[in-house]
């Protein structure tokens, strides 16, 4: 959805999210949205596809977490074990981190749970907590086909889904993962 740039400023508490997203905001003293968080929140909670680009340190996780948070928590969606309802794929786990303590932040008062997904530690406790369901997935391409693969995880219940830093994900080969 192509999005007008509006010149007249506006807030996060002006902004049409829950008030225990407006709450979590203000305790990080998050007042007035950065041009792509104005720019993307309000049609992403209307429900419209998102394409944003932006750079690095403007604010492109609340931009797409704050919706996909609004929309789980408003509609009080409780994810079945092995089948999140969002899925947000990033090229590397430090990325993925970033992005999780993003949405423990943001999330704090409501109920939506998070878990992370990706490699190079012992899958066991990410298998639990993917069993125990959790409406929203962080995960990197490698670890996440690999627990498909041994039946953990099952995306047919998506409903959002967020390729962070897609361009990134395509110059480090994970076309084919992206693709499956």
């Amino acid at each position: 959805t192509p999005v007008a740039n509006n010149s007249k400023a506006i807030s996060f508490e002006s902004m049409d999210l829950l008030g225990p997203l407006k709450r979590a905001l203000a305790e990080q003293n998050y007042e007035t949205p950065t041009p792509i968080q104005a720019q993307t929140i309000p049609p992403a909670i209307a429900g419209n596809d998102i394409l944003g680009c932006a750079q690095t340190g403007t604010g492109k996780t609340a931009a797409f977490a704050l919706p996909i948070l609004d929309y789980i928590a408003g509609e009080k969606l409780k994810a079945a074990p092995k089948r999140p309802l969002a899925l947000v794929l990033a090229p590397t786990r430090e990325l993925a981190i970033q992005i999780a303590d993003s949405f423990k932040v943001y999330g704090k008062h409501t109920k939506v749970r998070h878990v992370n997904i990706y490699g190079g530690v012992n899958q066991t406790g990410q298998v639990r907590t993917v069993a125990r369901g959790a409406e929203v997935m962080i995960a990197t391409p490698g670890r996440l086909i690999d627990l498909m693969d041994q039946g953990h995880i099952d995306l047919s219940d998506v409903e959002q889904f967020v390729l962070d830093e897609a361009d990134r994900m395509l110059d480090m080969g994970f076309l084919p993962a992206i693709k499956q």
